[in-house]
């Protein structure tokens, strides 16, 4: 049916120009991995809501997904039933806007809109607004409106209670002066909906509040595109404005502070920096050395007892080990049984990691995971933090003396990879490739319908990934060990 759903209005509300390529070019729409993702966190979030909201399984679930004239349809026949309460994704329609909410409680006059995030958000006050714009006509007016979120301090008993889960916050106050300024949104996109593309600015908001899907359409095709300039935040619409595209273009005295200055420089002089400085930092490594990678699950509905919303658990651990120079071995781990995978992961870790040693990490989040190890498993708790003393993050190392152009302001793994080893670079993975992707493929493997076929698959393609992980921050220790080509400081050499 035409019309346009609060979906659309809240692009237009992001960018006008989103608002009509949605209408217009949906062949253009390209949703990253972050975002696919956050659609699945959204979808089990509000499958709990409804676990909460209708305890006594009196409500009803308004099914009809991508046909908005059905929704409509099934929303009027169960409102005609005086019993069917709560109501979830309710379809109303106003002046040609539509809206599907999350829960309307038809007894408490009530519109309750329910969010996958921590905290209520500017971007969640306009939605309900709009809501609450389109109900006010409707059969069903709500007295009172609220937002409920995550609550990240919530622990999870084990018992399939998840009451506490969410929290509301109360938003009439807030959505006061929005919700008069609907009409004037809906008839400003009606007439972009209605016209040629419009002009818009690239920038910020193309990420904020979310990111938007053509972002690939819309930005230059530039070598150094200016967001990827360190520290740019608020001075990127302002750039932008002024015509810059591309890092080179830049006047020094726009460029920042001294890590915006190094990524300028790289890429005006198209030549790396030196490695010495790094080179000296890992000569000093001792023997043997470990390198530690974690792979975590962590979703906004926790799964075991004693853990929280968003909560990391490391599931897999790759571990390749040097005992010495010119020697290699590796270790794994990988818990796909669906169960509390923490304590299995602790031990076998422990058994393979020895008690002296650099271990080797890129950030700090191994050690987030250690000490996660470490809170559910007390018993190892003192040979865990005997790790984390051992522990040697290479992201600063390299930050404070390298930089390649081709590394796009970025000092990540991948990023460093293609330069210095790229028949290593994360894209030739097949699969997995990612975090994100690694935590996807977890949870389709313990899925009870995941084929046995299927989940061995995946499990291939955690191990390879993982391993991956570890593999590329020892070619990185090679590499910056090498001070002219085929000679190692440290005597080893890498096959």
């Amino acid at each position: 049916m035409a019309g346009l759903s609060k979906s659309r209005l809240m692009s237009w509300h992001q960018c006008p120009k989103r608002l009509w390529l949605e209408k217009h070019r949906p062949d253009l729409l390209q949703f990253s991995a972050a975002t696919q993702a956050a659609f699945a966190t959204g979808h089990e979030i509000g499958e709990i809501a409804r676990q909460l909201y209708d305890p006594d399984g009196s409500g009803v679930l308004i099914g009809v997904a991508g046909d908005m004239a059905a929704a409509l349809r099934e929303t009027a026949a169960a409102l005609a039933r005086p019993a069917a309460t709560p109501l979830f994704e309710a379809t109303f329609e106003r002046d040609g806007l539509l809206i599907r909410a999350d829960v309307l409680d038809r007894k408490a006059a009530r519109l309750v809109e329910v969010k996958s995030s921590t905290a209520c958000k500017d971007e969640h006050v306009i939605d309900c607004a709009i809501q609450a714009w389109v109900l006010e006509t409707s059969a069903v007016p709500p007295e009172s409106v609220a937002l409920a979120h995550v609550n990240n301090q919530f622990v999870y008993q084990g018992d399939g209670d998840y009451r506490g889960l969410l929290v509301e916050k109360d938003l009439a106050a807030a959505i006061l002066a929005p919700r008069q300024q609907v009409p004037g949104w809906l008839a400003a996109a009606r007439q972009v909906v209605a016209g040629d593309c419009p002009d818009a600015a690239i920038g910020r908001r193309c990420k904020v509040p979310y990111e938007c899907p053509f972002m690939a359409h819309c930005w230059p095709q530039t070598d150094y595109p200016l967001d990827t300039l360190p520290g740019i935040g608020k001075r990127l619409d302002e750039l932008l404005a002024r015509g810059y595209r591309d890092v080179r273009e830049l006047p020094e005295a726009s460029v920042g502070g001294k890590e915006a200055l190094r990524v300028w420089r790289a890429a005006r002089s198209g030549q790396p920096e030196p490695a010495d400085p790094v080179r000296a930092e890992l000569a000093a490594l001792g023997w043997p050395r470990y390198y530690l990678d974690f792979e975590t699950i962590g979703g906004a509905v926790p799964r075991w007892a004693g853990t929280r919303p968003y909560q990391p658990v490391p599931f897999q651990w790759s571990l390749h080990v040097e005992p010495a120079p010119g020697q290699l071995e590796h270790a794994e781990f990988l818990d796909l049984s669906g169960g509390f995978p923490a304590r299995a992961a602790a031990d076998a870790l422990l058994a393979a990691i020895g008690t002296a040693g650099p271990v080797l990490t890129w950030t700090g989040y191994e050690k987030q995971c250690l000490g996660t190890l470490a809170a559910f498993c007390p018993e190892h708790a003192d040979a865990l933090a005997a790790v984390v003393e051992r522990l040697v993050d290479l992201h600063p190392v390299v930050k404070r003396g390298y930089y390649h152009p081709a590394m796009q302001g970025s000092w990540s793994i991948k990023a460093l990879l293609p330069v210095i080893a790229p028949e290593l670079d994360y894209a030739r993975l097949e699969g997995v490739h990612d975090g994100g992707g690694a935590q996807l493929a977890w949870a389709e493997a313990v899925a009870p319908q995941t084929t046995a076929a299927r989940r061995s698959e995946l499990r291939g393609q955690l191990l390879r990934y993982c391993a991956h992980d570890t593999l590329a921050m020892l070619r990185v220790v090679n590499f910056f060990s090498i001070p002219v080509e085929g000679q190692c400081l440290n005597g080893s050499r890498l096959t």
